[in-house]
């Protein structure tokens, strides 16, 4: 799969992290940014990363940032993502399953590494149900 990555710096540590779970598990990757954990405003690499989604560029894109409340707020600006802020393994196979999330949004500093990497790959293995959903699904968007 070709993968999005980004957020900002508060998640700039776990971002190059689920980098080498990606490459070791086979993954084509963009890192989008941050590339320090210096101070940034995290929409300029949100929206960027969404507009690659959106054109299925990528097939998804995992988002990171301390709460990951600003990443999903602003991915979801996007009338063709679908983020899903989750902080557990379980959260990520539903916002699949159930609402073919496009984007995984992280709270990095409310989750272990772990539970991280466990999420990524509940994402990424996880197949959207279709059926009784898929009606759900397609009236999100407001356009």
């Amino acid at each position: 799969m070709k993968i999005a990555l980004g957020g900002d710096h508060a998640g700039f540590k776990y971002k190059e992290m689920l980098k080498t779970q990606l490459e070791q598990l086979g993954h084509e990757m963009k890192d989008f940014g941050p590339f320090s954990e210096d101070s940034v405003d995290y929409p300029d690499f949100v929206h960027p990363l969404s507009s690659a989604v959106e054109k299925q560029e990528y097939d998804l894109g995992i988002l990171i940032c301390g709460s990951g409340n600003g990443v999903a707020m602003t991915a979801n600006k996007h009338a063709g993502i679908r983020a899903a802020l989750c902080w557990n393994k379980e959260l990520a196979e539903l916002s699949k399953s159930h609402n073919n999330a496009n984007v995984l949004c992280i709270p990095a500093r409310f989750v272990s590494e772990d539970v991280a990497k466990d999420m990524v790959a509940a994402f990424l293995n996880t197949p959207f149900e279709g059926g009784r959903h898929q009606n759900r699904v397609a009236k999100i968007a407001c356009s």
